[in-house]
């Protein structure tokens, strides 16, 4: 959905376990936490904090 990046917690190289917040997107008014789907390795940051985001834009990447 689209929106603005509010705050990144995702560091590349940053192991991650499934439910833990990755970012928080601002959307109409609300704020989202975007979760990691599984346990996983931060492979790369594709967003800035304040940057506003379309739908279907890659925020995080893990491996």
């Amino acid at each position: 959905m689209p929106g603005t990046i509010l705050s990144i917690s995702a560091e590349p190289g940053k192991s991650v376990k499934k439910g833990d917040v990755l970012l928080i997107l601002e959307a109409m008014k609300m704020e989202n936490e975007i979760m990691a789907p599984h346990d996983a390795v931060v492979a790369g940051v594709h967003v800035n904090k304040g940057d506003s985001v379309d739908s279907g834009t890659p925020l995080v990447s893990l491996q």
